[in-house]
């Protein structure tokens, strides 16, 4: 018993010792017309085995033609309209795939791939596999418009773009409208991007695009319609009034001031009182405004002591003493 399982041991040991190279792909393949396609062509590099040569021909119309060889000189693509067409992987052992760009129709045919090994002994062992190649002429698909990654809502000045994105045979052509009025549409560009440097509260619409080929002999496909929002550029206005002080027809108000400094001002006529360390108070004409400024946090100073400059009218007095009043009131 012991010995019938030494037996089959060695006999499995030798046969995966001796494993010979396969190939890998598939049977058949079909490729858009103006597009790119691979044919695959793969097997597991074998120890004791090395690359000998790499072929590819193809089979059309009953007749048979080497257009891709790869040998110890280096890769060679024999006939004139498949160069610059068609390549197969460098450095990368195990993978003969056949990649063809720009197909055109009478790239249809048999493709088949060899693959030559020389062995340990120096004999050779060769190896095929045949793919049928099918081009096809694919109208244009309905497009899908992707908007960039900051959405369909931006703030004015913001830039974005909408990219117009269809399947089928190259070249596929877009175009973009935007919806007007009455079920029109006004035409804005060529292209599969439609694209603003800085956005506008009038860019604001819905907009959509088209998409054709040759190969759709004429249909035009479009694509649903998006709603393109741009916000206006926040503003901030901070205002704070409120009553400090009113002698016979005089009112005198406090507020924030352009650098953020509170100001208290008076009407009819003008007076503004800037509080300082020393504050100067400063009677104005009816007719014009000088604004005077205060820091906030100097303000809150109950000790603070306000002056009068060059101004002892009676309407003066009574400002000022309403004023002081209201201040020790409101705890200022």
């Amino acid at each position: 018993m012991g010995q019938v399982e030494w037996t089959v041991v060695f006999v499995m040991t030798l046969i995966s010792c001796n494993a010979l190279p396969d190939l890998s792909g598939v049977h058949q393949i079909t490729g858009t017309w103006m597009g790119s396609t691979t044919v695959p062509c793969t097997y597991v590099p074998s120890e004791g085995f090395t690359l000998h040569t790499l072929s590819w021909s193809l089979e059309r119309d009953s007749s048979v033609s080497t257009i891709f060889l790869r040998d110890y000189s280096g890769d060679h693509i024999l006939p004139a309209k498949f160069r610059g067409r068609v390549s197969v992987p460098k450095n990368s052992p195990g993978d003969a795939s056949l990649l063809i760009k720009n197909l055109e129709m009478p790239d249809s045919g048999h493709y088949t791939c060899q693959v030559v090994w020389r062995s340990t002994d120096n004999s050779l062992i060769t190896r095929e596999l045949t793919t049928t190649v099918k081009v096809v002429k694919v109208a244009a698909t309905k497009p899908i418009i992707r908007a960039g990654e900051a959405g369909l809502t931006l703030p004015a000045g913001a830039s974005t773009s909408l990219t117009c994105e269809a399947s089928g045979s190259p070249p596929i052509s877009c175009r973009w409208f935007r919806s007007a009025p009455a079920g029109t549409a006004a035409f804005l560009s060529s292209g599969a991007e439609l694209a603003w440097p800085s956005l506008r509260p009038s860019d604001s619409g819905t907009y959509f695009c088209e998409a054709e080929n040759r190969a759709g002999a004429g249909a035009v496909q479009r694509s649903d319609a998006v709603q393109l929002t741009v916000t206006d550029l926040p503003t901030t206005t901070v205002a704070l009034q409120r009553n400090v002080g009113t002698t016979e027809g005089h009112h005198s108000t406090t507020g924030w001031g352009e650098n953020g400094d509170m100001e208290h001002k008076a009407t009819q006529p003008h007076y503004e009182v800037a509080f300082r360390n020393t504050a100067d108070v400063a009677l104005l004409h009816t007719e014009v405004e000088v604004p005077a400024k205060s820091l906030q946090e100097e303000t809150c100073s109950k000790t603070e002591k306000t002056t009068m400059k060059d101004r002892k009218s009676p309407e003066y007095e009574n400002l000022v003493t309403a004023m002081e009043s209201q201040y020790e009131t409101e705890g200022i």
